[in-house]
């Protein structure tokens, strides 16, 4: 490899990975903000008209300059509306568990996405999974269940039915994820992120009629807050994925994790029980064994077909 070559791969690098603690600072600063939203009175169906609305302008501007128009068409209408479907129901889901639960521990269970995916993949998408994934798939539950039992200073348990409903939004992340891994073969990225906003707009609009309410300004405020860092976050997150590799990328996701512990305790007191940090080392872990083996695959992969080309 020469100089010049090692230096651009370094650079690229470099850029994704600068574009990814970007990606994770807006997560951690919307997810705050929209239970600090909650505070004031707005509920899941809300956050998900208000994030989307405020985050379009942002999206469709990236959109446009990553390919006009053009890449705004799609070619599988029913594919992009099936995925809107999944990824709404989700984030409905996500959004109930901030309200519900403390930030780092809804932060957290939402890294349980990962292990769900494995386990669509090997259903939807026939592909084979080792028992090192099913290892990690156990472990990552085993760390949920942990975080249920009663912990920290006042011996209560995280709530069952918000930790449930932590899990199925991060069961709809999973196979929301599955489908646009069927997408992106024939889809613009631009079109599957501008669509998916377009509907939650639409689907948060409808939800306005029949559970909005009139907010004041400083309630608004954060909400704009909200939907511009989710907007900047679906950006820079697309863009690291451009530049460098997710095996590289995916361990920095993790700081997430931080940034709700940060936020949780200095905007809303929430300091984590004994029970829900050690949850969250399980989950951690074993999220971390599921990239650190993607990426040993890769490399094998990658070398065989050096030595069957050289």
């Amino acid at each position: 490899m020469s100089a010049e070559t090692f230096q651009s791969r370094h650079q690229s690098v470099s850029r994704g990975i600068a574009f990814r603690l970007v990606s994770v600072g807006c997560y951690s600063l919307m997810a705050a903000l929209l239970k600090l939203a909650s505070k004031h009175g707005v509920v899941a169906g809300e956050m998900l008209f208000y994030r989307a609305i405020f985050a379009l302008p942002v999206v469709l501007v990236w959109a446009l300059k990553a390919g006009g128009f053009s890449a705004l068409r799609t070619h599988r209408p029913w594919a992009h509306l099936g995925r809107c479907a999944l990824g709404i129901a989700s984030i409905l889901c996500a959004f109930q568990a901030l309200i519900m639960l403390p930030l780092a521990t809804a932060t957290t269970i939402g890294f349980t996405a990962p292990m769900f995916a494995t386990v669509l993949s090997s259903l939807v998408l026939r592909e084979k999974a080792g028992n090192h994934h099913w290892l990690a798939v156990i472990l990552g539950l085993g760390g949920v269940a942990i975080i249920m039992l009663p912990g920290g200073p006042a011996g209560h348990a995280a709530p069952l039915l918000g930790v449930v409903i932590a899990l199925l939004g991060a069961l709809g992340t999973a196979s929301a994820v599955t489908v646009v891994r069927q997408l992106r073969h024939s889809e613009h990225v631009a079109a599957i992120v501008f669509w998916f906003f377009v509907s939650s707009a639409l689907v948060g609009g409808i939800l306005l009629f029949y559970i909005g309410k009139q907010h004041d300004m400083e309630t608004l405020a954060i909400l704009a807050g909200a939907g511009f860092a989710a907007g900047i976050m679906q950006i820079t997150l697309t863009e690291s994925l451009h530049a460098t590799p997710v095996s590289i990328l995916a361990p920095f996701d993790y700081l997430q994790i931080v940034g709700a512990l940060a936020l949780g305790w200095l905007v809303f007191s929430e300091i984590p029980g004994e029970s829900a940090i050690l949850g969250g080392c399980f989950i951690i872990l074993s999220g971390i064994y599921l990239i650190w083996r993607e990426y040993r695959s890769h490399a094998v992969a990658q070398r065989n077909l050096e030595v069957n080309n050289g």
